[in-house]
């Protein structure tokens, strides 16, 4: 089939229908409300159902998962600029915090990684980046599920971003039913006060639309006069002109070098950080809102996430159920030690609200983390989003250089080389927030003395 702007049109139409149609069903349908589904997943099975792999009556195009690569780049490229980098923001008392969210992310790296290639390449035959597919799905969501799961498409490994896409819809589910029953079981065991049922939720919550006697935050702030240009169109014009510049320097490096795979949204995120240090040297870094650039990362988002589940391959994922099941109940297991075994030793305060928030994040995205944090936290009182933001920092560093590298290095023979290494990161994360107890309670000993 010939990709013409009309089937783009076409896709896009289709997909902001879905979209609208899954925000009405999480307004209306109370089932809906309960599980807190986001309106981007609904649209999503409803896409996958009525689309081609199901029912056909939806008319999507075959280039329905390469958006998904487009998608990443934006997001990356819209990070580089909203990003906090500063590692000097991060104190003694976000240490624990800091530490616990570095130890989620990398463990799930790590033994992910270690049950791939000790596990099911040699009982199922998996390829050796089976494993990664884990963190790339479930603390990576949809975006790292889209950029890990596009780089071993690209390197053959075919049905890789089916895998991935399906992670992250299993992930998303186990946040949101795991979730809501740890709150409950919570709630009863008196490790929190103020959540009093899926009833007494907040509206807004529930239903995912705003009342209309409440002052709405803005999505953007202006940083230009209409007269010349609108605001939100210069934002976007310099997140698709890094994108596209991306593709450029893409092509370029494919053809100085043909056996190496550059993925496309790491380099939307160097020229976005080239970007933003030129413009701060300049004194026009000022000209970029990161309200508004959150906002277009967020709706890219939303239709990656819609164009991620419509886009699974049924047969790919039926061939691999053994090995994905097997991935996913490392992956809880691991998310319940911590959880329940560490973050009541080593969060402090408000220790549940941290670790449902964590629980979130972990296996699903941001959002879906400050979704489950509200169940428990309507009025946000325990500071888990204020910690967080800073706390996320050394997290993001992480991140970047996992969904980045651990490809690279499979593909490139070395895959035991990133157990050992997110194993290590694992380690420090586990060992900081020990280290900072242990002293604790030793100035306590001593005070009491």
């Amino acid at each position: 089939m010939e990709f013409t702007p009309w089937t783009l049109l076409t896709d896009l139409g289709l997909i902001g229908l879905l979209l609208v149609i899954g925000t009405i069903i999480r307004a209306k349908l109370r089932p809906v409300q309960s599980l807190l589904i986001p309106a981007s997943v609904i649209a999503g099975f409803l896409g996958l159902f009525l689309g081609p792999e199901f029912l056909g009556l939806l008319p999507f195009s075959e280039h329905l998962g390469t958006y998904a690569s487009v998608l990443i780049a934006v997001i990356f490229a819209c990070l580089a600029f909203a990003g906090d980098f500063d590692l000097r923001k991060i104190g003694r008392p976000l240490a624990n915090f800091a530490s616990y969210s570095v130890l989620i992310y990398s463990s799930q790296v790590a033994i992910g990684a270690l049950v791939g290639l000790a596990i099911l390449a040699p009982l199922l035959g998996t390829p050796d980046g089976f494993g990664l597919l884990l963190f790339a799905g479930w603390v990576g969501g949809f975006g790292s599920a889209a950029a890990i799961g596009g780089v071993f498409e690209d390197s053959g490994w075919e049905g890789a971003q089916s895998l991935a896409f399906t992670s992250a819809t299993v992930g998303m589910l186990i946040a949101i039913i795991g979730g809501v029953i740890q709150a409950k079981v919570a709630a009863n065991r008196g490790h929190v006060n103020e959540f009093q049922g899926m009833r007494h939720l907040p509206r807004d919550i529930r239903t995912g639309v705003l009342d209309g006697d409440e002052d709405p935050s803005p999505i953007g702030n202006h940083r230009f006069s209409s007269a010349s240009i609108e605001s939100l169109m210069f934002q976007v014009s310099i997140i698709v002109a890094l994108t596209a510049g991306a593709y450029g320097v893409n092509e370029i490096l494919g053809g100085l070098f043909p056996d190496v795979a550059f993925p496309l949204f790491s380099l939307a995120f160097i020229l976005g950080l080239v970007l933003r240090w030129l413009m701060s040297v300049t004194s026009t870094s000022r000209h970029m809102d990161k309200e508004s650039l959150r906002s277009i990362s967020g709706s890219s988002t939303d239709v990656l996430v819609v164009c991620g589940i419509a886009s699974i391959a049924p047969s790919v994922v039926a061939d691999n159920w053994l090995a994905l099941t097997i991935l996913f109940v490392v992956g809880l297991g691991i998310l319940l030690v911590l959880g329940l075994v560490m973050a009541p030793r080593v969060l402090g305060d408000a220790w549940f609200e941290k670790q449902l928030f964590t629980w979130g994040w972990g296996t699903g995205t941001v959002a879906m983390g400050i979704a489950m944090l509200r169940i428990v936290d309507p009025r946000l009182r325990s500071n888990t989003l204020e910690q967080y933001s800073v706390a996320t920092i050394p997290n993001t560093a992480v991140e970047i250089t996992a969904v980045t590298f651990t490809p690279v290095l499979v593909l490139a023979g070395s895959a035991w080389a990133v157990v050992g290494i997110y194993g290590a990161i694992a380690v420090v994360g586990l060992a900081i927030p020990l280290v900072l107890l242990r002293g604790q309670r030793q100035a306590a000993k001593s005070g009491a003395a």
